[in-house]
C-alpha cells in the first residue's frame, strides 16, 4: 500500500502503556490462550470488511500523497491499492489460522514491477505521512473489533499490545520489502543503456537547466518548434502488448513523420511528435477500438523546451483525471477536459456539483443526456440536433421537454454548467 500505512506504531504502542521503539527487540511472550481466541475473533470479523476498509486505507493515503504521479498515474495507483488490500488481508489471515504468530508478509505479484516504476520516476516510499493516513484508517478499524470481542480490560489491554506489536512489525517489514526492491530497480535501471535519456527527460520536465543542444544530443530528438505530447499506458501490468502499435497509431493520426519515444514503466509510454495537430476524437477512439488494451491521453500542441514539458504535463493531467474519476473512457484529449479537470481537484465537489446541476438527468437514460449536449454544440438547433442523432424532429422535441423535467432548472438558462456536468458524466460512465 504505497506509503500507505506507516510501519512507526511507536504512538500506538505508547498509547496503551508500552513504550517501544522496535518490538523485535523486545522480550517476546505468547499472548494467552483466551487472548488467542479474541485475536482471531476479531480478525475473522474484520477479514468479511477488508475490501471496504483496505479501500478506506488506501483513499487516506492517497489523500495525504495530494497531486502527483503516485495518486494520478493510473497504473502506480491501482497497484497501490492492490498492495494494501494484500497487505491487509495477508495480516488478518495470517493471524485468523495462528493468532499473534510473527507474520511474513508476502507481496503482490505486481511489487516488483510496481517498485521499479516508482524507481524509473525517480520516486519512492520515503515520506512517512502517507503511511501513517492510512495507518490510522486500519488500526481505528481493527480497535473497532477488538473492543467488540470483550469488556473485559484486562484482556483487552493485552489484546491490543499483542495485535499492535504484530501489526506494526508487519507493516515495518512490508514498507523494508518495497524499499528493497526499489533499490534493486534503481541498480538495474543506472545499467541500462536508457539511463542518460531519462536523467534528461527528467531534468526538462522538472524544468531543471540543461542546455539544449545537450538535451538534443542526449534525446535525439530536436526541441524546436512545435511539440505534442501524449502518453499511452495499458490498464495493468500484465496488459502491456500494443503499447508501440498505438503510439505509432498516434503520430500518423497526428500528421508526424517521427516521434520520441520513451518507455516510462512497465506498461506505460511517453511520447512527443513535433506537430502542432491534436489528433480528433473520433481518430483516437478508432486507435482504442483497434487496440483495446491500451488507453491515450493527449496534451495540447505547444512551442519550443516550454512546449514540450507544457504538452507532456497536459497529458499527464488528462490521465490524471481519469484516475480520479476511476473513469472508463479510454482516450481523452486535455483541450476537451481542461474545464473538468480544474472542477475535478476535490471530488466530493465535483459530485455535488453534478447533482446540484442535473438533478434526475444524472441517472436518467444515456440517449437523453446525449440529446442534451448535442442540442447545445449545435446552439440550440433542433434541426441539426436530429440530424446529427439521425432521430426525428418530434423525437427529439421529446427528449429534450424530458430533460427540462429532469433539471432542477430549464437547460435554456443553465446551458453551460449543465454541458460541463454531462462531460463530467460522461466521463465516469465512458458513454
Amino acid at each position: 500500500m504505497t506509503h500507505a500505512i506507516s510501519g512507526n506504531m511507536l504512538s500506538i504502542r505508547r498509547r496503551f502503556g508500552r513504550q517501544t521503539v522496535n518490538a523485535k527487540n523486545d522480550e517476546q511472550r505468547q499472548p494467552s490462550q483466551r487472548v488467542r481466541e479474541l485475536f482471531r475473533t476479531a480478525a475473522i470479523k474484520m477479514q468479511e470488511h477488508s475490501i471496504e476498509i483496505a479501500q478506506e486505507m488506501w483513499e487516506a493515503g492517497q489523500r495525504s500523497l495530494g497531486a502527483g504521479a503516485l495518486t494520478e498515474d493510473p497504473i502506480l495507483s491501482e497497484v497501490d491499492r492492490l498492495f494494501t488490500r494484500s497487505i491487509l488481508n495477508h495480516w488478518l489471515m495470517a493471524n485468523i489460522d495462528d493468532p499473534g504468530c510473527p507474520v511474513k508478509l508476502e507481496m503482490i505479484a505486481d511489487a516488483r514491477n510496481y517498485a521499479r516504476d516508482l524507481a524509473f520516476r525517480g520516486l519512492d516510499v520515503s515520506d512517512i505521512g502517507p503511511w501513517r493516513a492510512a495507518q490510522r484508517v486500519g488500526w481505528s478499524a481493527w480497535l473497532r473489533f477488538c473492543f467488540d470481542t470483550t469488556d473485559d480490560k484486562d484482556l483487552l489491554r493485552e489484546l491490543v499490545e499483542v495485535s499492535g506489536n504484530s501489526l506494526g512489525d508487519s507493516l515495518d517489514e512490508s514498507r523494508s520489502t518495497i524499499v528493497a526492491y526499489i533499490e534493486e530497480a534503481r541498480a538495474e535501471l543506472n545499467e541500462g543503456p536508457e539511463v542518460e535519456r531519462l536523467a534528461t527527460l527528467q531534468l526538462l520536465l522538472r524544468g531543471a537547466p540543461i542546455t539544449r543542444p545537450r538535451a538534443e544530443a542526449q534525446l535525439g530528438y530536436a526541441l524546436t518548434g512545435h511539440h505534442l505530447a501524449a502518453i499511452i499506458w495499458a490498464d495493468s501490468f500484465d496488459q502491456p502488448a500494443g503499447l508501440e502499435q498505438a503510439a505509432e497509431l498516434v503520430m500518423r493520426a497526428s500528421g508526424a513523420q517521427r516521434r520520441l519515444t520513451l518507455v516510462a514503466g512497465t506498461a506505460t509510454l511517453w511520447t512527443w511528435m513535433p506537430v502542432n495537430r491534436v489528433p480528433s476524437r473520433t481518430e483516437l477512439d478508432e486507435i482504442v477500438a483497434q487496440i483495446p488494451t491500451v488507453r491515450i491521453a493527449v496534451g495540447r500542441p505547444a512551442h519550443d523546451v516550454n512546449g514540450f514539458r507544457r504538452s507532456h504535463l497536459d497529458a499527464a493531467t488528462a490521465q490524471g483525471l481519469l484516475t480520479r474519476l476511476r473513469s472508463r473512457c479510454r482516450a481523452v484529449r486535455f483541450e476537451d477536459v481542461q474545464l473538468i479537470c480544474l472542477l475535478t481537484n476535490d471530488l466530493a465537489e465535483a459530485r455535488q456539483f453534478i447533482a446540484d446541476t442535473l438533478g434526475g438527468l444524472a441517472t436518467a437514460e444515456p440517449v437523453l443526456r446525449e440529446t442534451a449536449r448535442v442540442y447545445i454544440a449545435e446552439q440550440f438547433n433542433i434541426s441539426k440536433t436530429a440530424d446529427r442523432l439521425f432521430a426525428h424532429r418530434n423525437t427529439i422535441d421529446r427528449r429534450l421537454a424530458r430533460v427540462d423535467e429532469l433539471l432542477p432548472r430549464p437547460l435554456a438558462q443553465n446551458s453551460a454548467a449543465v454541458d460541463t456536468a454531462l462531460a463530467l458524466v460522461q466521463l465516469q460512465t465512458g458513454e
